[in-house]
């Protein structure tokens, strides 16, 4: 028998009495991107890169299997084919063509080499004496960027007024400081190799400073503490803490660096108006002359696949060590 409370009725109390089942909550279908959509919006981007890059590299290639002068330039497709004859020219060392380009080619590497090593000890110099706040750093940060923020044509025109041989200001503080007697030439002659040095690493600097300057931030303060706190100065410090650390973006760096610097054509080119002398031939400028200067776009398009295969074995190699050094490490 059921006890009914007034006011209710039998079928009411046994609803509530019942558990209710629970509310399925309603999924939304998503619907699913293609898998071919992210590549379909890189493709643009993509095209624009073949266009840019690799199209002239595919038409440099062809142009170096042909006779090209200034008289099939408009139709150079239909020029002599000569297959490897501009390459034999280019590489035989006992004509003057040869000659020529292994000269530039000893040039830009001695040149790559001071600009990389003065410019990368510049970089660190700096780093390591903002890597600490105090007052003042944000300003000297922005300072120290001002070369590598300046247009290249802006800042190596500048340093052409500087060093003019009367009215430079390079001699008149060398008279000043009687370290020169006399106004020396420093864009003709030997001197223009290290002119022309001068301005890339003053121009370079900047950039290693901050790669570098940004790795050290990643570096936890808590090993420099515990490092002082073990009796390891400074010097110590750099070269047990710092440097293994900064290893990974040094790889990187030193790379990108080698690169600019031996393609640089920039620097040269505007420092000494298109003709660079013979002690600061760099190898990009000895192309565009053999190219545009002498007709013969045949034998500049020959030294200019050459600089890309030196260029691409040199970046093998080079990730082949430091990716063998980072397993034996």
């Amino acid at each position: 028998m059921t006890i009914v409370n007034p006011g209710t009725s039998p079928v009411s109390s046994t609803a509530e009495a019942a558990p209710r089942p629970p509310d399925r909550k309603r999924r939304r279908t998503r619907r699913r991107a293609p898998r071919w959509l992210p590549y379909a919006f890189l493709l643009p981007a993509l095209l624009l890169e073949l266009l840019v890059h690799f199209a002239p590299i595919v038409l440099g290639m062809a142009m170096s299997a042909m006779k090209v002068t200034q008289y099939q330039i408009s139709h150079w497709w239909q020029a002599p084919f000569t297959g490897l004859g501009n390459f034999r020219v280019v590489l035989d060392f006992d004509n003057p063509t040869g000659k020529s380009l292994l000269h530039s080619f000893w040039i830009t590497l001695g040149f790559t080499a001071i600009v990389l090593s003065a410019a990368w000890g510049l970089g660190l110099a700096a780093a390591l004496a903002l890597q600490h706040s105090f007052r003042g750093r944000g300003v000297l940060r922005a300072l120290f960027l001002v070369p590598y923020a300046l247009p290249a044509y802006a800042a190596v025109i500048t340093w052409r007024f500087i060093f003019q041989r009367d009215n430079g200001m390079l001699n008149h503080l060398l008279n000043q400081a009687g370290l020169t007697d006399g106004n020396p030439f420093w864009l003709i002659g030997s001197n223009a190799f290290w002119a022309q040095c001068i301005v890339a690493v003053w121009r370079m600097w900047p950039f290693a400073f901050l790669i570098l300057m940004a790795g050290m931030q990643s570096i936890p303060s808590d090993v420099y503490e515990a490092a002082g706190i073990d009796g390891a100065g400074p010097w110590r410090q750099l070269r047990s803490i710092t440097l293994p650390l900064l290893t990974p973006v040094n790889k990187v760096l030193v790379l990108v660096m080698f690169l600019h610097t031996f393609n640089d054509f920039n620097t040269p080119y505007i420092l000494f108006g298109g003709g660079a002398p013979s002690s600061a031939d760099l190898i990009s400028v000895h192309i565009y002359q053999s190219s545009f200067a002498t007709w013969d776009f045949g034998l500049g398009s020959a030294m200019s696949v050459l600089l890309l295969l030196f260029l691409l074995a040199v970046t093998s190699v080079y990730l082949a060590v430091t990716r063998r050094a980072g397993h034996d490490t």
